[in-house]
């Protein structure tokens, strides 16, 4: 394992969950931040109803306010084909789609059962003109737990899988631990069967939350079983609003900082990295969920004195 991916989630996944409404100006510079910091894929925002998810009410604002960003992935969150429409008329071809594996959560998260969701995205991949260069990825929310139905079972998420491989060759999926609760054995479980599976017809990512404090160990589970494309959000904001009790996502500067550890590369700026972070958990109402954060920056890089005092 030479070279991690990093989705950087946080202007989406990560601002959802505050109740104060972040102004375009600090959302974009957030993303700039991010942007100077090395990321080259990111969620930019999501193109939802500002009725279900008020804090989006202004993505048309930022995908105008935004600067060129050349070499970077902009993606947004679709629920849904009217989503994607907009999404699309606002200059943006990568796209996620998210359902959930869980008709519960689906029917929380969307309003509608998993197979309407899935005959939605049919109705999507039908609309788009074949010269059209969109990247398609599909969150696959609740693959491990649901707040509605506990645990997930592994052969039904993996039918799921099964249905939305053999619409379009080439489509990412994102297999997500929506709540946090996943273990990293059935993290490596999982993963591990979608990429022996359907690894030569489709790409996979791993978005982990860490409400049960294993997130880290799911991300390294998630890589041990092939997959080396990893979500994570600055400072650890996040949660889903139709998930109760999901905390915030994977942090990408306590991710980053691993691997960089590890001596795997991610392209990835850790010092700037952590100034976009200042700006995230500066936001009113922000959640952070780092632990890289709590040490000081001189210690972090190995660069603080040696004092007298030894610690056990």
């Amino acid at each position: 394992m030479d070279r991690i991916e990093i989705v950087e989630v946080g202007p989406r996944d990560g601002l959802q969950n505050i109740p104060e409404f972040v102004p375009t100006e600090t959302k974009v510079a957030l993303i700039n931040a991010l942007v100077r910091a090395g990321i080259k894929r990111m969620e930019f925002g999501s193109f939802v109803s500002p009725r279900a998810i008020p804090q989006m009410q202004n993505m048309d604002d930022v995908a105008a306010a935004l600067e060129p960003t050349p070499g970077v992935d902009r993606m947004v969150l679709v629920p849904n084909t009217k989503g994607a429409r907009r999404a699309i008329a606002a200059g943006f071809s990568s796209l996620e789609l998210v359902i959930s594996m869980s008709d519960a959560h689906n029917m929380s998260n969307v309003r509608r059962p998993t197979a309407d969701s899935i005959a939605d995205l049919k109705v999507l991949l039908a609309e788009i003109d074949p010269a059209h260069e969109l990247k398609l990825r599909i969150g696959m929310s609740t693959s491990f737990h649901c707040p509605f139905d506990g645990l997930m079972d592994e052969r039904k998420v993996l039918g799921i899988l099964e249905s939305l491989v053999a619409l379009r060759e080439g489509m990412e999926f994102a297999i997500s631990d929506t709540t946090g609760m996943a273990l990293p054995q059935h993290v490596k479980s999982l993963c591990g069967q979608a990429v022996r599976t359907f690894g030569n017809h489709a790409t996979f990512a791993f978005h982990g939350h860490d409400t049960a404090g294993f997130g880290i160990a799911n991300v390294l589970a998630a890589t041990e079983a092939g997959i080396r494309t990893i979500d994570t959000s600055v400072a650890g904001l996040g949660g889903c609003p139709y998930a109760p009790g999901a905390s915030g996502n994977v942090c990408s500067e306590d991710v980053v900082y691993l691997f960089k550890r590890m001596g795997v590369e991610t392209g990835i700026d850790l010092d700037l990295l952590l100034d976009a972070g200042d700006i995230a958990a500066g936001l009113p109402g922000a959640v952070t969920g780092s632990h890289i954060r709590k040490m000081p920056r001189d210690r972090l890089f190995g660069t603080a004195p040696k004092d007298e005092a030894v610690c056990g």
